[in-house]
């Protein structure tokens, strides 16, 4: 089963990223229409292309090497 995971993103006056979760949807459809949605919104609206859904396979790593704080 896949489902579309939906974020926005867009950068910050100084140079960092804001990144808010916005949800899980069944279906790049209905991914898509919460995007139209919100794309009515203050803020989002100003920044329309910070929409992001991705395709993930549940019960499934995702994430899988490891990581190093530097």
């Amino acid at each position: 089963m896949n489902v579309f995971v939906l974020h926005h993103v867009h950068e910050l006056p100084d140079g960092s990223e804001d990144v808010k979760f916005i949800g899980v949807y069944s279906s790049e459809k209905t991914a898509n229409l919460a995007i139209a949605r919100l794309a009515q919104r203050p803020g989002f609206k100003e920044t329309i292309g910070g929409f992001d859904a991705e395709q993930y396979e549940v019960d499934r790593d995702h994430w899988t090497e490891g990581f190093v704080t530097l």
